[in-house]
């Protein structure tokens, strides 16, 4: 149930619906098996799995959690390839001339079509946390494409989903830029890692660095020569620790043991749809009031301004 990465997402407007009304909304766009023809597909999923009877949502102290199905056909390339070079020299070889391109493009769809149904199927499962007070969504996914995926299948479930990115008033890159090179200007909460991503202003290129001293001199000697954090390892006061990106998305997210032993020391009566119900509210709890400390941190969520909202996901 922990998530592991977070991409954040500031809600505008107002949601009326209550927890029996999303649910029925979310119904009709529930996962559904891939048809033989079918490439790929999204629905909702029960959080829970079987152990959920298949709940599509749990609601717990105005945090939601939902998760998303993606599914996904995988037919290589190579493998479409093979066949099509086959077709083409049975061809060339019983007609006694060359295929052309437009029939090998031809020849590849209906390939493709045949194949597809004996493809192999990938799924995965994105969590979705919906804190309805603070009017913010978290996403559990390593890639924002993904996250802009899972938002449209949201949107086409309420009908309208106004929604942007979190952004913060100082520029991540600067602030960890800052941090990182000068140790006073850490909040006193603060706690670095060891493990930091450096970009270049020119062509230099990227350069990582894990199980590091951060307070190192090298570090500093590469600070100096204008190169800026992109990525940085921080914990907060050892209830989260994370790699913070340059475009506020959280990742490598591990919750503090405090948390987790209050997580195994809830009484859930070993009823595994309970345990994921509790390991669910202290996570979010835990990640409401970290994120709002992190923002600080920042100077504060940058507001949008109505004319920004135009076009949003």
């Amino acid at each position: 149930m922990w998530f592991k990465h977070l991409h954040l997402y500031r809600l505008h407007g107002e949601f009326a619906l209550d927890a029996a009304a999303l649910e029925g909304a979310l119904e009709p766009q529930a996962a559904r098996p891939l048809g033989g023809a079918d490439a790929r597909r999204l629905g909702w999923t029960a959080p829970a799995g079987r152990l959920g009877g298949g709940q599509l949502l749990h609601e717990i102290q105005g945090h939601r959690l939902l998760s998303a199905l993606r599914q996904e056909r995988l037919l290589p390339a190579s493998v479409v390839k093979e066949e099509l070079d086959e077709r083409v020299a049975d061809i060339e070889a019983q007609e006694g001339r060359k295929v052309t391109r437009k029939e090998k493009t031809t020849l590849k769809e209906q390939i493709t079509e045949e194949l597809m149904p004996r493809a192999f199927v990938r799924s995965q499962k994105v969590d979705l946390w919906w804190d309805t007070r603070a009017n913010l969504i978290g996403i559990n996914a390593s890639s924002r494409s993904r996250c802009e995926e899972i938002l449209d299948l949201l949107r086409e479930t309420l009908g309208s989903l106004k929604v942007t990115p979190v952004t913060s008033q100082t520029l991540p890159i600067r602030a960890m830029t800052t941090w990182l090179g000068d140790a006073a200007s850490r909040p006193a909460d603060m706690q670095l890692g060891d493990q930091v991503e450096l970009k270049a202003k020119g062509d230099d290129g990227v350069l990582r660095a894990r199980q590091v001293d951060l307070d190192s001199d090298e570090i500093q000697q590469l600070l100096e020569s204008g190169r800026q954090a992109s990525k940085l390892a921080l914990g907060l006061e050892g209830r989260l620790s994370l790699v913070l990106h340059d475009d506020l998305a959280l990742k490598s997210l591990r919750f503090g043991d405090a948390l987790i032993e209050e997580a195994d020391h809830a009484d859930d009566g070993d009823d595994a749809l309970a345990r994921l119900e509790t390991d669910f509210i202290l996570m979010a709890q835990s990640l409401s009031q970290d994120i709002t400390r992190l923002l600080e941190w920042l100077g504060g969520e940058a507001q949008k301004e109505p004319s920004a909202l135009q076009g949003a996901s």
